[in-house]
């Protein structure tokens, strides 16, 4: 039987691949809207995710666990206003957040050190995620909309 902590870990796993499929609807969708800068950066978003997950699922099985897919269930198609994808964006990396640290201190409970020292490298993760959600949510706050500014963040986004 997997202790808490592994099923945890599948459970991340599951949670990445998730958030890339979310992050690629977020790109779809801003895309539809003709800019293909902001779709750039949600692409890149949604590779890193599976990046995430691959790290997962190669430790996973470093220490003999096969990690299984779940289905992943279908992400919203529709986000509001570019500040408010990026907010929602913001808000999903917030829940990813609460999800690392919750499996960093039961491995910290649980005394597994291999587990803890992988999950340090995505609670640092975490912090620039959300520190670079919030830069990019204020640069849009102030462009307020507007299409002169928004065209331009669109090309600054494309060349990540």
């Amino acid at each position: 039987m997997e202790s808490k902590l592994i099923k945890g870990l599948i459970d991340q796993y599951n949670f990445e691949v998730e958030s890339g499929y979310i992050y690629y609807s977020m790109a779809n969708y801003v895309k539809d809207k003709g800019m293909d800068g902001f779709a750039h950066f949600f692409d890149k978003q949604a590779e890193e995710e599976f990046e995430h997950a691959e790290k997962l699922r190669q430790f996973l099985f470093a220490i003999d666990v096969r990690p299984d897919l779940e289905g992943i269930k279908k992400p919203e198609t529709e986000f509001g206003t570019f500040t408010e994808t990026f907010k929602t964006a913001l808000e999903h990396e917030k829940e990813v957040t609460k999800r690392i640290n919750n499996l960093y201190d039961l491995s910290v409970k649980e005394n597994d050190h291999r587990v803890t020292s992988l999950l340090q490298w995505y609670v640092d993760e975490q912090v620039e995620e959300e520190d670079h959600f919030r830069g990019l949510i204020e640069r849009l706050e102030r462009i307020n909309e507007s299409w002169s500014g928004l065209y331009i963040f669109d090309a600054e986004l494309g060349r990540r």
